[in-house]
């Protein structure tokens, strides 16, 4: 039987949104939190909201918060129990995780050994086949050769996958439909994975084409309890990176869904995990199901399992980390209405979604009933080149599905950002598309289906109208522009009058589902 350890402070190597998120649940629950930030974050939100903050070097990542030494040290100053890594940075690094334990200290996830089992994808996929779970085909491990390749997709046929063997989002990933790219391709995505993981072993797997991507939360704990909290729908990716993501998903059944999430659980326990972590699996259009990877931490999307199960997860992996049990039983897990998250990030979907920089100059959040924003910065803050350009999370509950995808329209029609360009236009483009509303996307959603000139920047447009109106009242003898309720009329606004825009956007949205605009 593990022992108790108690927890009394928390020092979160992370920043942003999820430094943020993991504040909140440490005051409810009693624990004191520093705060690590590196000199571009000296006023960010997680620092301000900590009850004590540790620099830990300059803006660069590689210089403050990959740096173990210095987070080590911050651990050390702030007298903290353990260490919470959030999700990037060092989250999935086995020997940071080692560290932190051999320092004394309580690591908040899963055993290093199991970080290690699954952060490599080539050695994750052996063990998942000799655990009986389903696995896309593809080579028996890294690729050491050209003809190896060859071999492989002679056998195989294209269109199929090169993939990073120590990678994950997206990098280092080449889909490869003729013999004539494979070796451009195979040299691209080792040169990709040696830049952005140190290593450059790739390995290959068949290509499936229209698959879903589909993932099993789970959680463990040191006790023998292993049980999923059910799946998140995470097809509406650009590049890889997941963009908007619901549950429960509409494409797969009940006895589909059992089937995944037993499946899900007997992945945890291949290698031993404990703590909060999810299986992602690929999902064919003839819904047969493979192993994709296991990552090792907690989600971006982890809200939407939140907000279906009333559970929150980094309670509970704080819970798990003092040795606590889990205290429920997969049959109590209780699963309620649609979740649907849009990732809020900075960048300009009209120029190939290059992340922007810039002062925040106005914020104005959602709210409502059913709205959760997890956010990391404010109005003033500065959004730089260190770090990803994601700067909140929006996420929307309602008992349906239909409900939460009016909901979330409303919740982005809500939302006021200014001095940096945002992707809500694009989240506002897929909310909107056919192929979302009716459950009918998959993987190829961005690439099939994304027209820039269809995802129109609202904020822009409302603006120029503005102006358009202003110039219109002081030709006309004067009149004030407000932003209170009701609709901008068709026609012009007699003198010494007053205008709303605020019913544009209610137009705009009731547009967008289809009704009258």
């Amino acid at each position: 039987m593990p022992p108790h350890r108690t927890i009394r402070s928390v020092l979160i190597a992370n920043r942003g949104e999820i430094a943020v998120r993991i504040i909140r649940t440490c005051r409810e629950m009693g624990i004191r939190t520093a705060a690590a930030y590196s000199d571009a974050d000296r006023t960010s939100p997680h620092v301000l909201m900590a009850d004590a903050a540790y620099r830990v070097g300059p803006a660069p990542a590689r210089e403050s918060y990959l740096r173990t030494d210095a987070l080590l040290a911050a651990a050390h100053d702030a007298g903290a129990d353990a260490i919470h890594p959030g999700y990037g940075f060092l989250s999935e690094n086995a020997a940071f995780a080692a560290a932190v334990q051999e320092a004394g200290l309580i690591w908040i996830g899963p055993p290093p050994d199991a970080i290690r089992a699954m952060g490599d994808k080539t050695s994750a996929r052996a063990l998942m086949q000799r655990a009986g779970v389903p696995t896309v085909p593809g080579t028996d491990g890294p690729v050491r050769s050209i003809d190896e390749a060859r071999s492989f997709c002679a056998s195989a046929g294209f269109p199929v996958l090169i993939k990073a063997a120590a990678g994950g989002g997206g990098k280092g990933m080449r889909v490869v439909h003729a013999a004539d790219a494979l070796a451009s391709s195979l040299d691209q995505a080792r040169s990709e994975a040696r830049s952005a993981f140190g290593d450059e072993r790739v390995y290959i797997e068949r290509y499936l084409e229209e698959p879903r991507h589909i993932e099993f939360q789970v959680l463990a704990d040191a006790h023998g309890t292993v049980l999923h909290l059910g799946e998140r729908e995470c097809s509406i990716q650009r590049r890889h990176q997941k963009v908007v993501e619901e549950s429960p998903s509409v494409f797969i059944d009940e006895p589909l869904r059992q089937t995944m999430g037993a499946t899900a659980v007997q992945a945890a326990r291949a290698c031993g995990y404990i703590n909060a972590g999810t299986i992602e699996f690929l999902v064919d259009k003839d819904r047969r199901f493979y192993f994709l990877e296991m990552n090792t931490r907690l989600q971006v999307e982890h809200p939407i399992t939140e907000l279906r199960t009333g559970m929150d997860l980094v309670r509970h992996q704080i819970r798990i980390a003092a040795g606590e049990p889990l205290g429920i039983t997969q049959e109590e897990v209780r699963f309620n209405g649609h979740a649907i998250e849009c990732r809020i990030c900075a960048e300009d979907p009209a120029s190939g979604f290059l992340p922007c920089t810039g002062t925040i100059t106005r914020l104005r959040a959602p709210a409502g009933p059913g709205v959760r924003e997890d956010r990391g910065v404010q109005e003033g803050d500065l959004v730089t080149v260190y770090y990803d350009p994601m700067i909140a999370k929006l996420i929307v509950w309602a008992p349906d599905r239909i409900g939460a995808l009016d909901r979330m329209g409303r919740a982005l029609a809500e939302y006021d950002i200014a001095g940096v360009t945002t992707n809500i236009p694009a989240c506002n483009f897929v909310l909107g598309h056919p192929s979302f509303r009716n459950g009918a996307y998959d993987t190829g959603f961005f690439q099939r289906w994304y027209d820039p000139g269809e995802a129109v920047d609202h904020d822009r447009e409302e603006a120029e109208a503005m102006a358009i109106l202003a110039v219109w009242l002081e030709r006309n003898g004067g009149g004030t522009m407000r932003s209170g309720a009701g609709p901008v009329s068709g026609n012009a606004p007699s003198s010494g009058g007053s205008v709303t825009m605020e019913g544009w956007r209610s137009g705009r949205m009731r547009g967008m589902r289809g009704g009258p605009a």
